[in-house]
């Protein structure tokens, strides 16, 4: 079949917009202020393969990574009418544990040449769970096994032929502590599908499958061949970066995150060989993570303009050696893999090409996303809580103007949780909620500001840390300084003690949580 051009920029709107409705549908029924109101989700559209060709402008390291737990499901599960599979299990499909993710198929009446009815297309979505059990409340513990950090899902059918397996669903619940809630966000989850899967079965009806899956193809091709074009207008060479995360959370030595970036002509290989071995603590990032932050990184390279599908990782290869804390195995610990490597990641790819397009590439930003989970008993409400919330930092400055100030960067895309909703739905007041005047490095253009945030506990609670940057600010490029690193403190009977990047601790009613975010790297003298 001939494309149409015309109509391939129709399909791309289309399948977009069904990401989008879907994410619009999680939102509004979800439950939980970090799914309602921080938007912690991500939603996709899949060909029959597998592979991804529309998302949603949602959660960069959830969509990048996504497209592995659609395969894994496919893999290890038949799917009919009706089903969704369910599954968060890091080492088959997932990134860490509080992200559920969602898979539904999308059948056409027509049937195969073989006779048999299979998936034409899946729609996905996975949302962070604020908890799913483990040993610390918001299951982002200072661990140092997955089986430490929550339940595990394998790929399993959640919904079979449209009925819930109310036995799989009970034993989920019975494994949270915060069940009325994990009930209402999953709720949300499979309706979002549902919606997907009803525009998907409309389009069907007025276009038919083989259409749609023609012009699917062909966005991938299309996306492919401009990532290709942008690798082409960068010299060819071999480019290194080498950055740390500042610890594990076990020990207090610097983790070693290192790339060789080498275009040729129209390929890319990335590299991470030389990074140092999987952590004890949970800073592992999966394969999936490193996937994904890749991704990313040459999808901002080659512009708004690119589809954001399958296509745009074709002309890259990514070595990423197992056992090494970029691709971890089997049973490290993974719930900061997700959120903090995934930043590293970032940075040192930027780092690699700052060096072959060094007028194209901004300076670092925060690298870091601030986790910071906080769970125990409500008294006044008289329930179990968990809160969990990313904090913002500052961009890095770019070439040709500042940084921004107090804002979510790279592998995170969420909002805030406001004030209002915070000690609405939880046993806490905001204390200070600032921006970190001065944090940002200097410079011809100037990094952006961090962010100062401090909440008093009105009972005694559990809290988790996992932060970065703490001990070495975000790196400025071409004469710029570096941003100013993050602080974190415990406030407890008018005295202030201060917090280690990733820390878990006992706290008592009147204790404040103070975490002071990084500020972004400067850019040029």
């Amino acid at each position: 079949m001939n494309t149409d051009p015309i109509k391939l920029e129709l399909y791309k709107n289309m399948l977009t917009s069904v990401a989008e409705e879907m994410g619009v549908t999680l939102q509004r029924t979800a439950f939980s202020p970090n799914i309602k109101e921080r938007l912690d989700f991500s939603c996709a559209v899949f060909d029959g393969t597998g592979k991804m060709v529309a998302q949603a402008a949602h959660i960069p390291v959830h969509l990048g990574s996504m497209p592995l737990s659609v395969l894994a499901a496919i893999e290890h599960t038949e799917m009919a009418p009706g089903d969704m599979i369910a599954l968060n299990d890091p080492y088959r499909g997932g990134t860490h544990l509080p992200d559920i993710t969602l898979v539904a198929p999308v059948f056409s009446d027509e049937k195969a040449n073989d006779g048999k009815n299979r998936p034409v297309f899946f729609v996905a979505n996975r949302a962070h769970h604020a908890d799913v059990g483990g040993m610390a409340p918001g299951s982002m513990p200072i661990a140092t096994s997955v089986i430490q950090e929550g339940i595990r899902i394998p790929p399993v059918k959640l919904i079979r032929g449209g009925a819930l397996d109310t036995d799989l669903w009970e034993l989920i619940l019975a494994n949270v502590r915060t069940p009325e809630e994990r009930r209402g966000d999953m709720e949300a989850q499979l309706a979002a599908n549902r919606v997907g899967e009803r525009r998907l079965r409309e389009m069907i009806a007025k276009y038919s499958a083989t259409e749609i899956t023609t012009y699917m193809q062909e966005l991938c091709e299309y996306a492919s061949r401009m990532v290709r074009a942008r690798l082409r207008e960068i010299p060819n060479g071999r480019y290194m970066y080498t950055d740390v995360l500042d610890n594990d959370g076990i020990s207090d030595d610097p983790i070693e995150i290192q790339v060789a970036i080498e275009i040729e002509n129209d390929t890319a290989v990335v590299d991470f060989t030389g990074t140092a071995p999987q952590a004890r603590g949970s800073v592992n990032a999966i394969y999936a993570i490193t996937l994904s932050a890749v991704f990313y990184t040459f999808r901002c390279l080659a512009g708004a303009a690119v589809p954001a599908n399958a296509g745009c990782l074709e002309p890259i290869r990514v070595i990423a050696p197992e056992g090494t804390v970029v691709n971890a195995k089997f049973p490290a610990a993974v719930a900061g893999g997700n959120v903090e490597t995934s930043q590293r990641i970032v940075d040192v790819l930027l780092g690699a090409l700052a060096q072959a397009c060094p007028d194209q590439i901004p300076a670092a930003s925060s690298g870091t996303m601030n986790n910071l989970t906080i769970g125990g008993y409500d008294t006044a409400r008289d329930k179990d809580f968990t809160y969990y919330e990313t904090i913002a930092g500052g961009m890095g400055a770019r070439p040709n103007r500042d940084g921004i100030d107090a804002i979510h960067t790279h592998m995170t895309n969420t909002m805030n949780t406001p004030i209002e909703a915070i000690e609405t739905n939880y046993p806490m007041q905001v204390t200070t909620y600032a921006i970190r005047r001065g944090t940002g490095g200097a410079g011809k253009f100037r990094g952006g500001d961090g962010v100062v945030r401090a909440l008093r506990l009105l009972t005694d609670a559990e809290v988790t840390i996992l932060s970065e940057r703490r001990t070495q600010g975000p790196y400025g490029l071409q004469g710029g300084e570096a941003g100013q690193p993050g602080y974190n403190a415990l406030i407890s009977g008018g005295e202030e003690h201060p917090l280690a990047s990733k820390v878990s601790i006992s706290t008592r009613e009147g204790d404040v949580i103070r975490i002071e975010t990084p500020g972004g790297g400067g850019f040029a003298s």
